[in-house]
């Protein structure tokens, strides 16, 4: 086996997974298959639509599976067919029973979206700004039957910025996982790298998330409604009811606490004043200023042009 250039067969569906799978492509390694989703219907007139997995790997040539399940015998011969020496999973939304995570001679490797064992599961990068971590990172973990409890090879950390949205950190994430994987395969294959049991201590579990939590509270502090704002970009998308309408709430910004003090009196939720580039609303325990948001069937528009034909000062969020 040459640890320079090893055969590798990649499971994942999502763009996280596809930045990894870029990174393998344009290595030294040998990417001899890809597993991901079946195509899904999507968008406005639900076509099926190809992972961007899939597109990645259709243009580089790359051979794809698109089992429904790996819990049968024909999806198990396929993936033993590619001959690997490791699976590579990332994203990839199926569970590897014992019959598939044993097939590889170096197993299989999970590119984790946190630092575990803090956010097992799978909303690793959302829980994290919703419970005002302040540092996450991405973990090579050699797999297991379990969710995400496998001993951790390699991780890397990075802080979480105080407006960091899911999709910055998204894109900061993977592509420090793919950087990752390339410095952990040679030295997994050497046997340079030492699996760690994960600690019992400090487990949590990133559950999915639902399109009923992104509507926003606005008796929250002023905190963790920018937190939910920020957790909620680019899904579900933050929402609350104004002027008898569903307004989706795009991006925000933290407001000292001094600037609330003409507002004291007023309901959380009410619109204090029309800045040039923001709606100033009231909060639990302050304000928050609402920087970019969208009526229903229009695009997204900073404050300003959101408000043009509205008296909005005074209107309340319910």
């Amino acid at each position: 086996m040459n640890c320079q250039r090893l055969k590798v067969a990649f499971a994942g569906t999502p763009e996280f997974a596809a930045v990894a799978l870029d990174a393998l492509l344009a290595s030294e390694h040998d990417v001899v298959g890809v597993l991901t989703q079946p195509d899904r219907p999507a968008g406005r007139g639900r076509k099926l639509t190809a992972s961007a997995v899939k597109l990645r790997a259709e243009a580089a040539g790359v051979p794809v599976l698109q089992p429904l399940s790996l819990r049968n015998e024909e999806a198990v011969a396929q993936v033993a067919s590619l001959n690997a020496d490791v699976l590579i999973v990332a994203a990839y939304g199926l569970i590897l029973p014992t019959s598939v995570l044993s097939l590889p001679p170096l197993g299989c490797l999970n590119i984790h979206g946190s630092l575990l064992p803090r956010w097992r599961g799978a909303a690793p990068i959302h829980r994290a700004i919703l419970a005002g971590d302040t540092q996450t990172g991405v973990c090579i973990m050699q797999m297991d039957e379990g969710l995400d409890t496998g001993d951790v090879l390699l991780s890397k950390s990075l802080p979480i910025d105080g407006d960091d949205t899911v999709a910055l950190l998204h894109d900061k994430l993977a592509a420090l996982g793919a950087e990752a994987l390339l410095e952990a395969l040679p030295l997994r294959c050497s046997g340079e790298l030492q699996a760690e049991p994960q600690p019992d201590e400090g487990v949590t579990y990133a559950e999915k998330l639902s399109k009923a939590e992104a509507h926003l509270d606005f008796s929250q502090t002023t905190v963790q409604l920018h937190r939910c704002v920020r957790a909620f970009n680019p899904w579900p998308v933050a929402e609350g009811q104004l002027c008898e309408q569903r307004v989706r709430i795009w991006q925000s910004r933290s407001v000292p606490a001094d600037a609330a003090a003409s507002s004291a009196d007023l309901l959380p939720g009410t619109i204090v004043d029309v800045l040039d580039d923001a709606l100033r609303v009231k909060t639990g325990d302050g304000v928050i200023d609402l920087l970019t948001l969208q009526w229903p069937g229009k695009k997204a528009q900073e404050a300003a042009s959101f408000a043009q034909g509205h008296e909005l000062t005074g209107q309340r969020f319910s």
